[in-house]
């Protein structure tokens, strides 16, 4: 059963028209690697989705939390084998997320390494060997992770270069957005949880797995049916800017989390309450539209 229960929306199909299939450089994304005897152990014993029911080859999305289940980061983990494992980040610093996490490693044989030699690059276009959440490596060694649809195709790799190209870097983006995944910044950080931010959607966190920080809290709220809030998405023609509020009417309903612009237009994701309708929506003298959450990122 899903943590978020069915609400009204005003939302409308959105398509997103198609783009060429050319690679491009994604520089905000970097890698930070963790080996060691201990690093499966340790991973499980901190992060939010369950690291052992990955194989060799796989990947999940996964984060770290606060003891007061706020998110810290979020991240794709990828298990290269059972002494390797790499966090790859599209927003969090990753020396600041390793000086953080070494607090809690102790006596564990772990070791944690910013892997910048692995630029990390996207393309429009199906992936060549990966599929759903098992990921391939290639043979330049470079590591690819499939982050699309059949009708949607995206393609991500790691230790392979590409061009820069910023309007296909922000069209990423706005993609990431549509299908509900937030990137958080600044104040962002340690102020939402995981079901707030509807990751259930992409099957970002465990409820079932043993304890982590801020486990008791994504439990509860999981078990007690407490969730009153969860993303929505919307669109504009105007500037948005995370932080801003949002209206229907009158009435501020959340705040933006994550915006995007893709030269075409603006996207956000928006946290507010389920149950409520949302007519007339608005940011500040904006007329913004909801539009329907995508699905296909779910691993």
């Amino acid at each position: 059963m899903p943590d978020n229960p069915q609400r009204p929306s005003s939302a409308v199909a959105d398509p997103l028209p198609p783009v060429s299939g050319q690679p491009f450089a994604l520089p905000d994304y970097r890698i930070l690697g963790l080996s060691g005897r201990d690093a499966l152990a340790f991973a499980q014993a901190q992060f939010m989705n369950d690291v052992d029911a990955l194989a060799d080859g796989q990947w999940h999305w996964n984060g770290w939390l606060t003891p007061k289940g706020r998110i810290i980061a979020l991240f794709a983990l990828l298990r290269i084998d059972a002494q390797h494992l790499w966090l790859l980040l599209a927003d969090a610093d990753p020396e600041a997320l390793a000086g953080a996490l070494r607090r809690f490693v102790f006596r564990s044989k772990i070791t944690m390494e910013v892997l910048d030699e692995k630029p990390v690059s996207g393309s429009f276009s199906a992936p060549e060997a990966a599929r759903g959440n098992a990921f391939a490596t290639l043979d330049n060694g470079a590591l690819e992770l499939d982050l699309g649809t059949a009708s949607e195709p995206r393609r991500m790799r790691l230790g392979d270069a590409a061009d820069e190209a910023p309007a296909r870097a922000a069209r990423w983006r706005r993609d990431d957005l549509r299908h509900g995944l937030p990137h958080l910044l600044g104040e962002q950080i340690e102020h939402w949880t995981p079901q707030q931010l509807s990751l259930e959607r992409l099957r970002a966190f465990s409820v079932k797995k043993g304890c982590y920080p801020g486990q008791e809290i994504v439990a509860r709220t999981h078990f007690l049916g407490k969730v009153k809030r969860g993303l929505v998405a919307i669109a504009a023609d105007a500037p948005l800017a995370s932080g801003q509020e949002l209206q229907s009417g009158d009435r501020v309903i959340g705040p933006l989390v994550s915006t995007a612009d893709d030269g075409a237009c603006w996207s956000a994701l928006a946290v507010v309450p389920l149950a409520d309708e949302r007519p007339a929506l608005r940011v500040g003298a904006t007329p913004v539209r909801e539009v329907a959450l995508l699905d296909g990122l779910a691993r």
